[in-house]
């Protein structure tokens, strides 16, 4: 593993010299920058060379002259490198030009020094062998990400964001460090490999606590609370970063915990699926109702994380009764997914960030008429936008097209295995189109039609490195849409890594589904050619002229008739409203001439409003009385530590 902790010091050492030349803030964006890039393309390389080669190595340290800190690359944690490293890589890229108009160079030298830490972190996380290792490394990527979410702290809305990830980030630790606990009782050891000879009672108890713990982290609902409001709160390039990959260790830890349990009851794929199917529609339900952009793609991490469980859920399903070829395809496809999520949600938040960037707002009815100034930004993310809705022929079909099959293959059995694959094939049907609504509004608000404020007026997107790292993320949807063989052999080298037994699964079906999927591509894009070459010959020669849009014979239409991302979306709202209950303000119009008046709505997430007053506000409320701790004295600090140290002796 030399080349691996050879590309965490190179990434640790961007960000360490970003801070010495804060005073020269090009040179430390530019010195940061390249550091950053070149750490994540070594280490993205040797993730790539090793899941290829399907090969397993360890390291192991001394920690504190006691523990032991020990690392492990197999085919599992290679396939997550890839999606970290990559994601790191052209989002270090996008920065340079991002933060170019800051006004405090010192706290854009932290923020890259704490984005190095991430980076770092999250690779030493789904490397981490043991329980030591991994919940140092868990600790260090929350404390990072949440310095991170606060880079603009003058404003009372990022704090608030920062305290409430802090919050559930640390909750969710809580009951990982109870499942190890667990662990560590019956065992007496720290190391993973003792949890498959635990009782069962002991095994379900962890898998559930790890879920929570993991799933907080994850997104998954209700835990996904902290997630809308950290997403909009942090830097563009930091979202696509939290919301691409770091949300999947979550994922990682789940399925990890799963593996190493060898605990294979149909109770854990039930779980899995019926939250995924919970987290998938309602994400994409509350992502409808959103005004926000950025928390507009926050909710869609919700949806696409549901997407995710369900067919790790269908695997498991496959492996408790006993079918290999379900168990495979739901494994490769969520395991796929997560690496396409990484890639469309990416690029969209990077989209995201060069509109908000521009336009200085993030509210979608203030925007309009972007892509015709914005065409790079426009284009790509519109491929986004189709990637993320699961249309072919773009990566997020491939994905979801083999939890259909594995699902499918479910319906053959019975009882539960067939209730849970029905629910996962209906779920990711209304999902889908669920998703397709919301970004034909995101699309048709914010890039078509007319400007609707002047915000929305004479924008330009200059920033090459901003623009090269989303074409480059969008030509990734497209190939992996049209080629996905290459990538479904990567997540099957992951899946074997799990050590199911399922080592000698025949490629041939999996090569007949790519092959049928690469065969349409090609004849759809054939057939688009040819309709653009159809097009280019009838119009060569003919002048072209532009004028207003026809406004149905109205003579004096203005930029306040198009239709708005709320009145898009109310038709939609209204068939989820037990769960999605939507809010109104407005001032009745009175008389024959009324005069101006306002509309607002918002739609309430039913968790957020319950769990901010069951934890946030009790969480928060405790450590406002526990303020007078914090006092400044060193001697009573020394004291504090002695205290401890007595106590603890007493259970030593």
């Amino acid at each position: 593993m030399s080349q691996f902790f050879t590309a965490i010091l190179i990434i640790i050492l961007g960000g360490s010299i970003s801070l010495v030349l804060a005073r020269q803030v090009r040179l430390m964006r530019i010195i940061a920058v390249f550091l950053l890039s070149a750490g994540c393309f070594w280490g993205l390389f040797n993730a790539l060379t090793n899941l290829i080669q399907s090969g397993s190595d360890t390291a192991s340290f001394t920690y504190l002259n006691v523990f032991s800190l020990t690392f492990q690359m197999d085919g599992l944690s290679s396939f997550f490198l890839v999606a970290i490293f990559a994601v790191s890589l052209f989002a270090a890229i996008y920065s340079f030009h991002y933060l170019e108009d800051s006004q405090n160079p010192l706290r854009t030298a932290v923020h890259y020094f704490f984005f190095s830490i991430l980076i770092a972190s999250m690779a030493l996380v789904v490397t981490a062998a043991n329980m030591i290792t991994f919940m140092l490394s868990w600790e260090i990527m929350s404390l990072s990400s949440f310095f991170l979410v606060i880079y603009n702290h003058h404003s009372a809305e990022n704090r608030k964001a920062g305290f409430l990830y802090f919050v559930f980030s640390h909750v969710g630790a809580m009951f990982i460090f109870a499942a190890f606990g667990i662990a560590y009782g019956y065992s007496g050891n720290f190391g993973f490999g003792a949890m498959a000879s635990l009782p069962d009672t002991a095994k379900m108890l962890i898998f559930i606590f790890t879920f929570i713990g993991f799933g907080s982290k994850a997104g998954v609902f209700p835990f996904h609370v902290w997630l809308p409001y950290a997403h909009p709160a942090a830097p563009s390039h930091i979202s696509a970063v939290m919301s691409g990959v770091m949300i999947k260790t979550g994922i990682y830890g789940i399925i990890r915990i799963y593996a190493l349990l060898d605990f294979h009851t149909p109770v854990c794929g039930n779980i899995l699926i019926i939250a995924g199917a919970v987290s998938g529609v309602l994400g994409v339900v509350y992502a409808l109702g959103q005004h926000d952009i950025k928390r507009l793609l926050a909710y869609h991490s919700v949806e696409n994380i549901g997407i995710i469980l369900m067919g790790l859920g269908i695997g498991m399903t496959g492996v408790s009764s006993g079918n290999p070829l379900m168990a495979i395809l739901g494994f490769s496809g969520g395991l796929l997914h997560v690496l396409n999520h990484s890639i469309f949600k990416s690029l969209l938040f990077m989209g995201a960030g060069m509109v908000v960037h521009k336009t200085g707002t993030r509210s979608i009815d203030a925007l309009g008429g972007l892509i015709k100034n914005m065409k790079i930004t426009g284009t790509t993310f519109i491929i986004g936008s189709l990637a993320i809705c699961g249309l072919p022929p773009f990566n997020g079909f491939v994905s979801e097209f083999f939890i259909y099959i594995g699902g499918f293959k479910g319906v053959a059995l019975d009882k539960s295995a067939f209730v849970m694959s029905i629910l996962a094939i209906i779920s990711l049907a209304i999902i889908g189109g669920l998703a397709l609504a919301c970004f034909t509004k995101v699309v048709g608000v914010v890039f078509q039609g007319e400007p609707r404020t002047k915000a929305a007026e004479n924008v330009d997107e200059k920033g090459s490195s901003m623009l090269v790292s989303m074409v480059i993320l969008a030509a990734a949807c497209i190939v992996i849409g049209i080629f996905p063989r290459i990538f479904i052999h990567l997540s099957l080298n992951a899946v074997s890594a799990l050590g199911l037994g399922y080592a000698r699964v025949p490629l041939a079906p999996f090569e007949r589904i790519t092959g049928n999927i690469t065969f349409g591509a090609t004849i759809f894009l054939g057939v688009l050619l040819l309709v653009m070459a159809i097009r280019f010959l009838a119009y060569r020669g003919k002048s072209i002229s532009r004028s207003g849009t026809w406004g149905c014979g109205f003579t004096q239409p203005t930029v306040r008739m198009q239709y708005t991302g709320s009145s898009y979306a109310a038709s939609i709202l209204e068939l989820f409203s037990p769960v999605a209950p939507l809010e109104e303000k407005h001032l009745k119009i009175k008389g024959r001439f009324p005069v101006k008046t306002q509309y607002q709505s918002h739609v309430n997430d039913i968790a957020d409003r319950h769990l901010n007053r069951l934890i946030v506000n009790p969480v928060l409320s405790l450590f406002d009385k526990l303020r007078w701790i914090q006092h400044g004295d060193i001697h009573l600090y020394i004291g504090y530590i002695l205290l401890a140290i007595v106590l603890l002796l007493f259970f030593i």
